[in-house]
């Protein structure tokens, strides 16, 4: 718990140095240009096939006629916008967090361990196309979890829970990943996700939380049309800051359990074995200091040739 509370408190305060807000505003851009790209060429279309959706529904037009007959005019206007919105949130958190673990956990990570652990050793264990490959096969299954639990989320304590569980583990498997990349070894990565799978996962998890409360602001500038090009970007900007919150979160975490890993294995070496430290400081030993050696005292005087009595 001391890990998890110490690692919290750096992140949050790495997220108000200027170099991490920066950062959060490059994958806004890209966020940005990819929302007015597919909306200019599929809203219209992805509106008008929502609309059509509800109004197939019987027993949703019934709802409708009766709330038109309470002087609500036509809500499906106001409703298909809306679910539009609702439908595409989920793909934007996945491809959000695709776009902060491309471009903006690298550098995060070298900032916390240049700043934090300039002495941790880099082990190199994970490659650039093991974490594409790591963070592609994790989100298609975090894809799959989320349309197999899409009919779930009609029970309303479930639609609390389900999704950001499911992003809660995505966040884990590619933040924890990217974190231990760089310095941790194969063997490294594998015990601490053993050790610290509850840990990790409990950060996903909030992060996962954290993540969706974006949809609000999202979904306001939806239903305040006035306001819809400052509160949309708004939105895009809050979840790229949290899921650098998580980077963070995970970075420290992450590295402060490998450098205790590293200390136990240290502690634990037999006390006759000199360590690495101990062999590189030692004085270097002379050629002749090492093949000329002085006589035992022990040893008695050499005889004399002649009478067997002993040299003087």
């Amino acid at each position: 718990m001391g890990l998890l509370l110490d690692s919290f408190w750096r992140a949050a305060a790495y997220c108000l140095r200027p170099r991490v807000v920066a950062l959060s505003v490059l994958p806004l851009l890209l966020m940005v240009a990819l929302a007015l790209g597919l909306g200019y060429l599929y809203w219209d279309g992805a509106v008008q096939g929502m609309r059509t959706l509800l109004d197939a529904s019987s027993l949703l037009a019934s709802f409708w006629n009766w709330l038109q007959g309470w002087g609500l005019g036509d809500i499906t206007s106001v409703v298909a916008p809306l679910m539009v919105v609702l439908a595409v949130a989920p793909a934007l958190v996945v491809v959000s967090l695709l776009v902060v673990a491309v471009l903006m956990t690298p550098a995060l990570v070298a900032l916390v361990a240049d700043r934090r652990f300039p002495m941790l050793e880099r082990k190199k264990g994970g490659s650039f196309i093991a974490s594409v490959a790591w963070s592609v096969s994790s989100t298609v299954l975090a894809l799959i979890a989320l349309v197999v639990s899409v009919p779930l989320w009609l029970v309303p304590p479930l639609v609390l829970i389900l999704p950001p569980l499911i992003w809660g583990w995505l966040t884990y498997r590619v933040m924890a990943f990217d974190a231990l990349a760089e310095h941790a070894s194969k063997e490294e990565r594998q015990e601490l996700f053993r050790r610290h799978r509850s840990s990790l996962l409990g950060i996903g998890i909030l992060t996962g939380y954290l993540g969706a409360a974006p949809s609000i602001v999202w979904a306001s500038g939806v239903v305040f049309a006035a306001a819809f090009f400052v509160l949309v970007p708004l939105a895009i900007w809050i979840y790229t800051l949290v899921f650098a919150f998580s980077s963070l979160w995970f970075t420290h975490y992450c590295l402060a359990a490998l450098e205790r890993l590293r200390a136990e294995g240290d502690s634990r070496a037999p006390a006759g074995v000199p360590t690495v430290a101990a062999v590189e400081t030692r004085q270097p030993v002379h050629a002749t200091q090492a093949l000329v050696a002085p006589a035992p005292a022990h040893l008695p005087a050499p005889e004399s040739p002649v009478n067997g009595t002993p040299t003087p």
